[in-house]
């Protein structure tokens, strides 16, 4: 492979796990702000309130959460976020779901929610494991939801799939961006399902400290190709 599209002072993680196996591998035990990609927390919460309650979601909620995954709209973000109870929902959610290093934003802010690449996984087995709080039919609508973003929001983690972004059956993510203001550099962070070399892996990868947003992309791209590649060999993924 190409080398690591490295700049000075980015920082980046990335887990892998192999649906079939479990076998997973790790690079980087840092955390990192979720940016748009707790997007995915948020809706995997409320479907277990709505479990919990015995309920289907309303027009309203299937509304909001079919941009928040598939436009990546904030509005309906903020709605849902403050609908499972904002941070505490969020943190109680999790302790279902499995996610331990997960500290949800404070006042609001859940883009600035903090995260590990491991934890990332944790998430994505909930989805896609069949050992999960999450019942079958929720399972379901978040792979739907993730499989169906916008055109412009298809790059990441789908670089590892076999045919990479042209192959739409191949790959189900969500993608998180976020500028900050006080550096001007940039978080870049993806995760979900892929296909590569005929095997289903989850992959999360979660970066800051990118001097552009191009600049991110390239380099998540690449710690998801290497993360599959490497755990197909059997070692772990290593950056260099």
């Amino acid at each position: 492979m190409a080398p690591l599209p490295s700049e000075p002072g980015a920082r980046l993680s990335v887990s892998v796990a192999a649906l079939d196996s479990g076998t997973t591998a790790t690079f980087g035990s840092q955390r990192f702000d979720t940016a748009s990609i707790v997007k995915v927390n948020v809706l995997a919460a409320l479907l277990l309130e709505a479990q919990e309650e015995d309920r289907e979601l309303t027009e309203l909620e299937r509304e909001r959460a079919e941009v928040m995954i598939r436009q990546s709209d904030n509005a309906a973000t903020d709605a849902l976020w403050w609908q499972i109870g904002g941070a505490s929902g969020l943190t109680e959610a999790n302790e279902r779901l499995g996610l331990t290093a997960t500290t949800p934003g404070a006042g609001g802010h859940w883009g600035l929610t903090q995260t590990t690449s491991a934890d990332q996984i944790a998430l994505l087995r909930a989805i896609y494991a069949p050992d999960s709080p999450l019942d079958p039919e929720s399972q379901r609508y978040l792979r739907e939801l993730m499989a169906s973003v916008v055109d412009g929001q298809r790059w990441g983690i789908s670089a590892a799939a076999d045919g990479g972004e042209t192959n739409l059956d191949g790959f189900e993510l969500k993608n998180g961006w976020l500028p900050r203001s006080e550096t001007g550099l940039w978080d870049i962070n993806s995760i979900g399902w892929v296909t590569a070399q005929g095997r289903d892996y989850l992959v999360a990868v979660v970066s800051d400290g990118h001097s552009s947003q191009e600049a991110g992309i390239a380099a998540v791209e690449w710690a998801a190709e290497a993360a599959i590649h490497t755990l197909a060999a059997g070692a772990a993924p290593r950056v260099t």
